[in-house]
């Protein structure tokens, strides 16, 4: 990582240390980290030489980075290695994380809570029921919102997201009138 400049470093690093918090390990986050700097795509010796770590780490890597459609492997001309970059808009990566993690998260979560709602009896509204219920529900709303938002165009998406800078506002404005 010596060859990198400070800024480049930082980010990489500061994405490994923030990839246990992610879901994810160190390595996996810093060869994120610097996939998405890269000006190039880069083969594996490369990332190895970048980072400093063993090849089977990188690889191990980029096979998870694969699964979370997070990289995109490709080929060059006359070159028999592969090489990966990230997508160049941010917007489309911020789409790919929110799907993964829907469906590695909460689909999951929703399909128990389903199961349990099944179960009850009819005449059953425990205390218990109640509250499965309310998170189902709870659940099952953010689902339809974001995909809502998955939907949008990224001017658009972005326009909604400058709305809760607006909120924002409000409920500060709010807060201080009370």
């Amino acid at each position: 990582m010596e060859s990198l400049d400070d800024d480049t470093r930082t980010f990489i690093l500061h994405f490994g240390e923030m990839g246990s918090h992610w879901g994810i390990n160190r390595t996996v986050g810093q060869v994120y980290a610097l996939l998405y700097l890269a000006e190039n795509p880069l083969c594996a010796d490369d990332i190895v030489a970048a980072l400093g770590v063993s090849r089977s780490n990188v690889s191990m890597s980029l096979k998870e980075l694969q699964a979370w459609r997070l990289v995109k492997l490709q080929h060059l001309s006359g070159d028999r290695r592969d090489f990966f970059s990230t997508p160049d808009d941010v917007w489309e990566i911020a789409r790919t994380l929110i799907e993964e993690r829907r469906k590695r998260e909460l689909d999951p979560t929703l399909s128990v809570l389903r199961d349990l709602m099944l179960r009850k009896d009819e005449q059953d509204e425990s205390h218990s029921q109640q509250r499965i219920r309310e998170m189902h529900d709870l659940l099952e709303q953010s689902v339809r919102w974001s995909d809502d938002l998955l939907r949008l165009n990224p001017s658009t998406l972005k326009q909604v997201i400058r709305l809760g800078d607006g909120v924002r506002k409000l409920v500060d404005f709010g807060n201080r009138k009370t």
